[in-house]
């Protein structure tokens, strides 16, 4: 058997999240595309993935944990634009291993999850398990495999153990359990009215309705709750954080801060991706409901944003922050409703053109 294989000329490219960005290359590099290589931001808007959980509770570190997106992402992209999609678990490294050198050996790339802080070139403390990245290559003498990121542009050789260790993880939000994605995509894509369609409906249902099946569920949280939901609690609860400590107030604002912006979420918790994907769809398909649909979405991506920038604004007291950053997070329940709505109109428009 091969002791090395190395896709070459594998196209990639920084990202804004670790998701759309490795999707973005892998549709690249299986040539697919409606108008050539799509955007990473038209990769997560077919993905129907926007979403929204918000948890808080002593028992996490920092205490808050704040997610734009739903879970299954990894899996929906490829099947609503015809592919297949299997999901291979196990607590078996070697059987883990085995399923991303077969791949490499009959040369195709593999898609798995790392947990961050065990992927040395990422150099992190912060643990987080479900983090995406793509496995082009691998030389067992030097026992390395060779990774791309979404954060980083070069490619990166990761020591066999670490990418073990990255495989096994037990952190928040879920262990990996060697969590290897194999997809069988189709010789070509659908209609992008359909396949955008198809997308806007399942994030507006993501918003209105969110299934059990999120990355974090608040089951287990002191105050946690999905979709629009979610942003609503959001504006209540941080209503109440002037009450808390200093500490545990600057801890929370900074964490705040980080999650919207700077956590793999594109900027603004994940509503930028989504309106260059909305404008790109717009772009494609002359369609003025999806136009409007990527102006709400960069409106809120802004209100988020916004709310980042105060809670994190530099050389300020965290007490002197609170109040302006309940002011944007007040202003984010009708902007998130304003979105969903905007995506439910743009969804009708383009199945009506599709039809």
């Amino acid at each position: 058997m091969p002791v090395n294989a190395f896709i070459q000329d594998y196209p990639h490219r920084l990202g804004g999240h670790c998701g759309s960005g490795a999707m973005r290359d892998l549709l690249h590099w299986h040539g697919l595309g409606w108008d050539g290589p799509p955007n990473e931001g038209l990769v997560f808007t077919l993905g129907g993935a926007l979403g929204l959980s918000f948890l808080r509770s002593s028992e996490l570190f920092p205490p808050l944990y704040l997610v734009g997106r739903g879970a299954d992402f990894e899996i929906d992209l490829p099947t609503r634009l015809g592919g297949v999609v299997q999901v291979l678990t196990t607590d078996d490294p070697a059987e883990g291993w085995s399923w991303v050198r077969n791949e490499l050996d009959a040369g195709r790339p593999s898609l798995i999850w790392g947990d961050i802080a065990e992927l040395p070139y990422l150099r992190v403390q912060l643990q987080m398990s479900r983090h995406d990245i793509v496995v082009i290559g691998y030389d067992e003498d030097e026992q390395l495999a060779y990774v791309v990121d979404n954060d980083r542009a070069e490619v990166q050789k990761v020591p066999l153990d670490a990418l073990a260790r990255a495989r096994s993880s037990t952190a928040f939000p879920q262990p990996t359990r060697h969590c290897t994605y194999r997809i069988t995509w189709p010789p070509s894509l659908p209609a992008i009215e359909e396949a955008a369609a198809g997308a806007f409906i399942r994030c507006a249902g993501n918003m209105r309705d969110p299934s059990q099946h999120s990355i974090a569920g608040p089951a287990t949280a002191a105050v946690g709750a999905e979709g629009l939901k979610a942003v609503a609690l959001f504006a209540d609860d941080i209503a109440t954080w002037a009450e808390l400590p200093d500490d545990e107030l600057g801890l929370l604002l900074f964490s705040l801060g980080a999650f919207i912006e700077k956590a793999g979420t594109g900027g603004g918790l994940f509503r930028r991706l989504l309106a260059d994907g909305c404008a790109e769809v717009a772009r494609l398909t002359g369609d003025q409901a999806t136009a409007e649909a990527a102006t709400e979405a960069a409106r809120c991506a802004q209100g988020w944003t916004e709310a980042a920038r105060a809670a994190v604004k530099r050389d300020t007291h965290p007490r002197s922050r609170i109040d302006d950053v309940v002011l944007m997070a007040s202003r984010l329940p009708e902007l998130e409703l304003r979105l969903v709505e905007s995506l439910e109109s743009a969804a009708t428009s383009l199945a009506a053109a599709d039809g």
